[in-house]
């Protein structure tokens, strides 16, 4: 049976996010205010099912299947919310789950980098596949398990304040949001961020980290 780590509903992707999550997909690329639906579930090979189930269910268009041995990250999106939203329910049906089997998640751990440093910025944007950050800009980073809900915290971030999606890691094990800008505009998002992950619930589920 299916371990169902992430299952979130995005109902109108940010012009940033979805700029930043057509960097990294491999499928079919969403446009800004298109509906989201993010899945992770465990064993990984699974998410292949899960993905012939949510295509043959709806019109959706699948922008990233991630097969790994532990985890299977599924997002698909489309300008409708409904269908998004009854692709989900066949998934959820198809694995025989509800929405509240899902792990609810966790912020694992949340910073704010006031006035980064020209040396440090320039290590970020090495790395980064979204926005550039500027030096003298804030840099907020947090991470959450499981990883899917890295790009909810980020989406809801954006809907609050103007600042910069610098990258958003969404699979694997922990998922990390880095977003930069004003200090002021710093403040809100990362209070939105948190607020984003509290609002979703879900089982407990004991922690794969090790410190």
């Amino acid at each position: 049976m299916a371990d169902l780590r992430s299952f979130v509903f995005l109902d109108s992707l940010q012009p940033q996010l979805a700029a930043y999550l057509g960097t990294v997909a491999k499928g079919f690329l969403p446009v800004a205010h298109e509906a989201s639906l993010i899945v992770e579930i465990s064993p990984g090979i699974e998410i292949n099912r899960v993905t012939d189930i949510a295509v043959k269910a709806t019109d959706v268009r699948p922008g990233m299947q991630i097969v790994e041995r532990l985890y299977g990250m599924l997002e698909l999106h489309s300008p409708s919310q409904a269908d998004v939203r009854q692709a989900g329910s066949a998934i959820l049906a198809a694995l025989e789950l509800t929405e509240e089997d899902r792990i609810q998640p966790r912020v694992l751990s949340s910073q704010v980098i006031k006035h980064v440093d020209d040396q440090q910025v320039q290590l970020i944007n090495r790395s980064r596949q979204g926005m550039m950050l500027i030096a003298q800009e804030s840099l907020f980073i947090m991470e959450v398990e499981p990883a899917g809900y890295a790009a909810f915290a980020a989406n809801e971030a954006e809907k609050a304040a103007d600042i910069n999606v610098i990258d958003v890691r969404m699979t694997g094990a922990f998922g990390r949001v880095y977003l930069g800008g004003e200090q002021r505009d710093i403040d809100v998002a990362s209070v939105a961020a948190q607020k984003a992950i509290e609002s979703l619930k879900g089982r407990e589920a004991k922690s794969s980290r090790k410190d």
